[in-house]
Formats: structure tokens, C-alpha cells, sequence
């Protein structure tokens, strides 16, 4: 069936981890699943920080092929909670300074992994096979989410900036893409889904009554 890549986005965005599968270098043939943080970056593509001691790096630095899988917080029964699975191709970068602070907003512990030989992989999507219960599954070519509208970072830093003295005493502001808002109450991660991707434009219009609106 025909899959809004709209929806696989928020699941995406959604996750502070996810299972990443990669070709195992110790046993040739073998796929090597193991869990990571997990961060998006505007183009939607998932972003790693992973030490170069661990197996799934030296994994990735041999073959960057590879899958990542995430599920939808909060369910009980895994057969009833939408599901994703990103098929591409990792490859190492040097993210630029607005890329490292959204890292950081989401994944604020890991500063201290920066020093360390930590490195940073970034996700080029081929596939992408979305299930959203029984009878909603579908896959999504790397077309059809390189068609999905994106801010630049240095738009998301702006509008956050502007956005965040109409936020109330204990939420926080993480991230924000062309089809939602990362927040965190008390500490509690949150997602606000728009009812239609926006420009920065009219996040800018939208944004200041939906922040007021959180607690």
C-alpha cells in the first residue's frame, strides 16, 4: 500500500534509540544487531555516535551497509505498534557546529564521548519498510524521502531561539523539523506532530501558541 512518508518521519523522530543491524566482520554472512542512541538530522537521516572499540563500528568501517530498526514507545504488544526499517549505507563524517548541537539537545550525555574515541556516522536511505498495524505496511524508496521537505539547521536554530521564551517552566525545546517538535517535559521526551509539513515561515506563525500549549 501507499505509505505517507509523514508517518514513518514522526516514528523516526520519535525514537531515542533503535537496533542497528550490520554485516559482522568476526562471522562473515552473519548479521550483527545491536542498540544505539539514536539522533535525526534535517534531511531525516539517522545520525550514530559510537565508539571505534565497538563491533558495529569496525563493522561499519569494513561495509557500510546496513539496517536500523525502530518501534513505537510505549507499546505493549510489538505486533500492534507501528514499526520501521531503514535499509542504506553508513558512512563516517565530521558533523558541522549546528549538526553537533542538535546531536547534543537530544542526546545530552553524550558530551562526554567527544574527547573519547568516539566517532560520528550519518545514514544515506535506500529503503525504508514502514508497518503501522495489520494491513498498513508498506515500503518507501530513497526517493520518496528525499522528496520530504526539510528546515536547514541553521533555520531549526532560529526558530527554536525565538520560540523558546513562550515556553512554560519545565519544558524544554529539543529539536524541530518540517513535520514536528521534539520537547521535553519534567524531562519527559514528547513529540508534537504537525497536521502538515511547514516552511519556516509558517513555523514561525504556528509555533508560539503550540509551545504556550505544552506542560
Amino acid at each position: 500500500m501507499k505509505i505517507d512518508p509523514a508517518s514513518a518521519i514522526h516514528l523516526l523522530h520519535a525514537n531515542p534509540h533503535a537496533v542497528l543491524a550490520t554485516n559482522s566482520t568476526q562471522m562473515p554472512g552473519y548479521p550483527y544487531a545491536t542498540a544505539v542512541p539514536l539522533v535525526v538530522d534535517e534531511a531525516h537521516r539517522p545520525l550514530l555516535l559510537i565508539s571505534a572499540l565497538a563491533e558495529h563500528t569496525k563493522n561499519l568501517l569494513a561495509d557500510g551497509r546496513a539496517s536500523l530498526a525502530v518501534s513505537e514507545p510505549g507499546q505493549v504488544n510489538i505486533q500492534n505498534a507501528a514499526r520501521l526499517t531503514l535499509v542504506g549505507h553508513f558512512e563516517a563524517f565530521e558533523p558541522a557546529p549546528e549538526i553537533l548541537a542538535r546531536y547534543l539537545r537530544y542526546q545530552p550525555d553524550a558530551g562526554q564521548y567527544l574527547q573519547l574515541d568516539f566517532m560520528f556516522f550519518r545514514m544515506s536511505i535506500e529503503r525504508t519498510r514502514y508497518i503501522g498495524g495489520v494491513g498498513r505496511m508498506g515500503w518507501l524508496e530513497a526517493a520518496d524521502w528525499q522528496a520530504v521537505a526539510r528546515l536547514a539547521p541553521g533555520e531549526e536554530a532560529t526558530l527554536l531561539a525565538d520560540t523558546a521564551r513562550h515556553a512554560s517552566t519545565g519544558v524544554e525545546l529539543i529539536g524541530l523539523d518540517t513535520h514536528g517538535l521534539d520537547y521535553a517535559v519534567n524531562g519527559v521526551r514528547g513529540r508534537q506532530q504537525f497536521a502538515a509539513a511547514g516552511t519556516a515561515e509558517q513555523l514561525a506563525e504556528w509555533l508560539p501558541a503550540m509551545v504556550r500549549s505544552l506542560c
